[in-house]
């Protein structure tokens, strides 16, 4: 792995990006309803972007399906990341999983947030609440000098003794003047990551994102080449942070901070 560490400057200007995210992500939170299409969402996106004069990331990204036609990703229900923005309108009892990132400065910003659409039952309540718990102990647990394995650990952990799966086949990443650096950093333990583990050192910057199923954690890619959704159709969440680990702890670029 070639990890690149970030200098207190450059930290300071992820979080300028991270300010951005912010800002995007908490407009598109307030829109979401019944009744809103996922275009909507990611028009606005575009929109505010061009605002506050940052560049969006995730727009002809290539992939699979072509290039990535939108600003943001819009996942609803088993879709677990990479939805595309369409005419798709909102339901009552959806969970709306918007995922954006963007350039400012030369550096970038990533975060992910879950939101409902009016009311839902108790367990899509569950499961969106325990996602966004394991981000929060992934970050409360992440200390200089320690390792990656055992704040993963802890995460697969409480989301499974939940009742939930830990998606494997997505996980976070390091981040800076490009979107995705290294490394590569999971939400749940593997001997791979066992065999690499991931010292916090001061100056790592990642995005840390569990995705979590309500079923099982298998997924597959639909055939637009983009959208994945869960393998046995049932909904799973995504939250996501871009911090940095700095002397005085862990701090979160991504929260308007």
């Amino acid at each position: 792995m070639a990890v690149k560490l970030k200098s207190s400057r450059e930290i300071e200007l992820m979080r300028q990006a991270g300010n951005v995210v912010h800002q995007v992500l908490s407009r598109l939170g307030k829109m979401v309803a019944p009744g809103v299409t996922t275009g909507d969402l990611d028009a606005e996106a575009e929109r505010l972007t061009r605002e506050l004069g940052a560049d969006g990331l995730f727009k002809g990204v290539p992939g699979r399906g072509g290039p990535f036609p939108g600003t943001v990703c819009v996942s609803i229900n088993e879709q677990v990341v990479h939805g595309i923005p369409s005419k798709r309108v909102i339901s009552n009892g959806d969970i709306v999983s918007v995922d954006y990132g963007c350039r400012l400065g030369g550096y970038c910003g990533d975060a992910a947030k879950t939101f409902i659409a009016g009311e839902v039952d108790q367990d899509t309540d569950r499961l969106v609440s325990v996602t966004q718990r394991a981000l929060q102990i992934a970050i409360e647990s992440a200390t200089v000098g320690g390792r990656w394995s055992q704040v993963a650990r802890e995460m697969q952990k409480y989301v499974e003794s939940e009742g939930f799966s830990v998606v494997r086949e997505f996980v976070g990443h390091g981040i800076g003047r490009e979107m995705h650096e290294d490394p590569k950093v999971p939400n749940f333990v593997s001997r791979d990551l066992l065999n690499r583990d991931i010292l916090l050192e001061e100056g790592l910057v990642i995005a840390i994102e569990p995705m979590v199923a309500m079923g099982r954690p298998e997924v597959l890619v639909e055939k637009d080449g983009w959208t994945v959704v869960t393998k046995d159709s049932k909904p799973s969440a995504h939250f996501e942070h871009t911090v940095a680990v700095t002397a005085d702890g862990v701090r979160i670029l991504t929260d308007g901070s």
